[in-house]
């Protein structure tokens, strides 16, 4: 069997891992498209009318893909070396979702250009360069697309996890998107001089990131931080509820962040407020979803200038609103 190479009309969603259900009700909730999916290919779901999808979405893409493949193909092959040959034949990155025929898939990511698709260290630079995703069907057949939506290798980021030291796993959610604010926008992380706000700040997962990068952080919240923080000379704390505490009375910081659970709605008024003051240029807060999505509400965040709307690897049923400045400001 020679090469065959077959160009799909649909398009492919790539879910985060044990979220498909999530991102198929996105899809009919948030962009009224309610087709049935033409195949699952693990996590990967294919849909066979793309312009229909794209017709209702206006450009947009579910928050619940990790990536997505705009324009997918079929390729059957007979060896390895065939499979990786073609791929490389149409751009140097790919990177691959497994979800069978694993061994069979490494080898084939063995013979193209090397893309790191380990856990990463923090702070880490993402190249913004163009990566393609492939998926072995089985042991002949790939359905792959050159063109998706994620400069992550598989719309996937993990880091080298800190078992001893942050005195909670929400840490992580801050690191991936201070990764992402740098990678979407180019904006520089947090550093020493740089003064932040945190809301609702115990038990100081995000302080410790802040901490550690140099910055000073104004920590508020009900209940304190870690005692390890709370001896830090780097980390004022305050008790008190961080939503009733106006802008003028924290005075302007680079950066403000709150991964505090309260319904949307309070948190929107709360952005604004911020944003309205001048205080700050730069925001990173977790929109808490409080039961069904209300996505004229995320809209609303959404249509904040200079903002932009992720769902992080470390996110679960919740989405993270960034605002920062970029390079060019």
């Amino acid at each position: 069997m020679a090469i065959n190479v077959e160009q799909l009309s649909g398009i492919a969603f790539l879910a985060f891992p044990e979220q498909t259900e999530l991102l198929i009700s996105e899809l009919s909730s948030r962009f009224d498209f309610c087709e049935k999916p033409e195949s699952f290919f693990g996590e990967l779901i294919y849909f066979s009318n793309k312009d229909s999808f794209l017709e209702k979405s206006g450009g947009k893409y579910p928050y619940w893909a990790r990536t997505v493949m705009l324009n997918p193909f079929i390729l059957k092959f007979d060896s390895i070396s065939e499979a990786a040959n073609h791929l490389k034949s149409i751009i140097r990155n790919w990177a691959p979702y497994q979800f069978k025929c694993f061994r069979r898939a490494s080898l084939i990511q063995e013979k193209l250009p090397y893309i790191n698709l380990k856990d990463r260290k923090f702070p880490v630079k993402i190249p913004s360069s163009q990566i393609g995703l492939f998926t072995l069907i089985d042991e002949h057949t790939i359905i792959a697309s050159a063109e998706t939506t994620s400069f992550l290798p598989a719309g996937t980021l993990r880091f080298v996890e800190d078992h001893e030291n942050p005195p909670s796993r929400a840490y992580l959610k801050i690191q991936e998107s201070l990764t992402m604010a740098s990678l979407l926008n180019g904006t520089e992380l947090p550093t020493h001089g740089s003064k932040c706000f945190e809301a609702g700040a115990c038990p100081g997962g995000w302080t410790w990131v802040l901490v550690e990068l140099g910055a000073f952080v104004h920590a508020v919240d009900r209940a304190e931080l870690a005692p390890e923080l709370m001896k830090n000379p780097l980390v004022k704390f305050q008790a008190h509820d961080a939503f009733t505490l106006k802008p003028t009375e924290i005075g302007p910081v680079d950066w403000v962040f709150s991964d505090v659970i309260c319904y949307p709605e309070r948190l929107l008024k709360w952005i604004k407020e911020w944003l309205e003051s001048g205080m700050t240029k730069n925001m990173i807060c977790t929109i808490k979803m409080q039961g069904e999505i209300d996505w004229n509400l995320i809209k609303e965040f959404e249509e904040i200038p200079d903002s932009v709307i992720v769902h992080l690897n470390y996110n679960k049923h919740e989405l993270t609103w960034i605002h920062t400045q970029t390079q060019k400001d």
